[in-house]
């Protein structure tokens, strides 16, 4: 039985009783949980693809932005409760990343820690200092997002579809901003980092420092690309997250 907070928190793009493992994914800064719907081709076909549905934008537009990302966090977290039944492997990129990382702590001070954790596009919480800031005017926040996906320009150049994206970019970039990181209780589970190589945002060095974040092993696989590498690679991210899904599986039916 799934709980209304379930509902209204996650989107399942595949999920039936053959998906032993369950991914959980956690879009950027202004993005949606459509942005994954396409996951499932790529994946085997027992790993259930869900999205967290972020406030604010797509079937939730009505819903008020979370006050801060580990209130956001929270909410998330308290959403999950049933699935924790489940083996749940987090992924999220940029903001997303910083998002399932939170969860994860929080999934694992309330025992029930995911198989493993995802990261990708975004410094560990104790390298925040020196992080630029987002926040700025509407206009300079749009150049922003247009400069790192192109793609967007269409989006900002249409009125209509501006004012209906734009609040939550906004929102999301304050998330960003206000959240100070810093150090969290390391992870027992393994850590698995993702980056472009040409990613302005995050260098590779700055991505092994996820290795700190647990205590278990980490992983860094870096990809051709900027900060949205996992558009143009995604059929090699997936392959990859396939590898990391399958170990993950040996390891849960090799455990006494």
């Amino acid at each position: 039985m799934r709980s209304p907070a379930e509902e209204r928190w996650i989107r399942r793009f595949r999920d039936d009783d053959g998906c032993g493992t369950k991914l959980i994914c956690f879009a950027h800064a202004g993005g949606w949980a459509s942005a994954f719907r396409t996951w499932p081709s790529g994946l085997p076909s027992d790993i259930g693809v869900l999205a967290v549905r972020y406030p604010g934008r797509e079937d939730r537009f009505a819903d008020a932005f979370p006050s801060g990302l580990e209130a956001l966090a929270d909410d998330i977290t308290d959403a999950l409760r049933e699935l924790t039944r489940h083996r749940l492997v987090l992924f999220g990129h940029s903001m997303g990343a910083s998002v399932a990382h939170e969860v994860a702590v929080r999934l694992q001070e309330r025992g029930s820690p995911p198989a493993a954790l995802c990261v990708s596009g975004r410094r560990p919480p104790h390298a925040m200092e020196g992080q630029r800031r987002l926040s700025g005017t509407d206009e300079e926040i749009i150049a922003d997002v247009v400069r790192f996906d192109e793609s967007s320009a269409a989006v900002f150049a249409d009125p209509d579809l501006r004012a209906f994206v734009l609040p939550s970019v906004r929102a999301d970039y304050r998330l960003v901003d206000d959240y100070a990181g810093g150090r969290r209780t390391p992870l027992h589970c393994p850590v698995y980092g993702y980056s472009g190589d040409h990613d302005p945002e995050v260098t590779p060095e700055q991505m092994r420092g996820w290795a700190d974040m647990t205590h278990d092993a980490f992983r860094l696989r870096v990809l051709p690309g900027g900060h949205f590498y996992l558009k143009t690679e995604q059929a090699a991210l997936l392959a990859d997250i396939s590898d990391v899904l399958g170990r993950i599986k040996d390891r849960a039916n090799a455990a006494p």
